[in-house]
């Protein structure tokens, strides 16, 4: 056979043989649909995750949505060939904006696009997606394989997250107006370095120093159980997630302009910051400008309502730590 232009005809003649597999799709999903938790939506395979707002319970409902990735930490799991657990990052970088928003995650939507569908790798990485929304208390209401071989080499896929919560009208975050000079910085640890700053830690830390790489993949804190705790309390008046940016930028977002953070940086920081510091020569304002730096979240209280706050979390059992205060803009920090 021909073509119109008088060339010889194209040679492949089916989706598979053009790189897109449809029935290795197909059992991705049925193994997702296998999957015994009560975070996995049983609508799976369908058009659309659908949920009744009336069952979450909420007086005045606000939906919020999320969006995001895990940047190049997917290149710290290809390199160790660990895909366990990059699932809960994906998840986490989701939800806890919306935790920090004073939202509930309700529902989590994963989109995979990848050259080749690698059943045993993508296996690993949908059973962390699960773990995550486990641990959010949220549902995996469906998502979207994309098998794109003219797009991505065979090895290579990517990741992305969508988060849908709901928060009460009185209780969203921040609340700005109320927000003073003076008023208190408290943070929840990290479990280290989460999912930011990993372009520059791979290329200052050897690849023959594992255990550190090991340590960049311990997966992002799902801030779940702390931030509904204290955002219950009423005493919270804004929230950051910790994220690229470091503390000051992500702070910085949800307090009035006219007020800066001044952070005392004396709390106890992973060694693997140390390490990226070290390895790599990184000077202070640039370790405290791209990474966590130990802190995963960020409040701000009232000085009278601290001892509430702390009471909360002690009662709660996790870990709060008074970090810094509020000051006027153009003061040192």
């Amino acid at each position: 056979m021909r073509d119109d232009h008088g060339g010889a005809g194209p040679s492949v003649k089916t989706y598979s043989e053009a790189g897109v597999d449809i029935d290795r799709g197909d059992r991705f999903v049925d193994f997702i649909k296998s999957i015994r938790s009560r975070a996995v939506d049983s609508g799976i395979g369908g058009f659309s995750a659908a949920l009744p707002v009336s069952s979450l319970g909420f007086r005045e409902p606000v939906l919020m949505t999320t969006t995001d990735g895990t940047g190049t930490k997917l290149l710290v799991a290809r390199k160790l060939g660990k895909f366990d657990t990059i699932g809960i990052d994906l998840v986490a970088m989701n939800v806890n904006d919306l935790l920090v928003c004073g939202a509930r995650p309700v529902v989590f939507l994963d989109y995979i696009a990848c050259g080749r569908i690698d059943e045993t790798r993508l296996h690993d990485v949908m059973r962390g997606i699960v773990r995550g929304c486990e641990l959010a208390g949220c549902s995996l209401g469906g998502g979207e394989t994309a098998e794109m071989p003219d797009v991505y080499g065979a090895d290579d896929f990517d990741l992305a997250g969508f988060a849908v919560g709901f928060a009460e009208k009185d209780k969203v975050l921040p609340r700005k107006a109320e927000i003073l000079a003076g008023d208190l910085v408290f943070g929840i640890p990290s479990s280290g370095i989460h999912s930011n700053g990993l372009s520059l830690a791979r290329k200052v830390i050897p690849e023959s120093d594992t255990d550190t790489w090991n340590q960049m993949l311990i997966p992002t804190r799902i801030y779940a159980r702390e931030m509904r705790a204290l955002v219950d309390t009423g005493r919270v008046l804004a929230a950051a997630h910790i994220t690229g940016g470091g503390l000051f930028g992500n702070l910085q977002r949800v307090i009035p302009g006219t007020l800066v953070p001044r952070f005392t940086f004396d709390w106890p920081v992973p060694p693997i910051f140390g390490r990226i510091q070290s390895r790599g020569g990184v000077n202070d304002q640039e370790m405290r400008a791209v990474f966590n730096l130990g802190l995963g979240i960020t409040v701000v209280v009232h000085p009278q309502d601290a001892a509430d706050l702390r009471e909360t979390a002690a009662r709660e059992g996790f870990e709060l730590l008074q970090v810094g205060v509020l000051v006027p803009a153009g003061g040192s920090r």
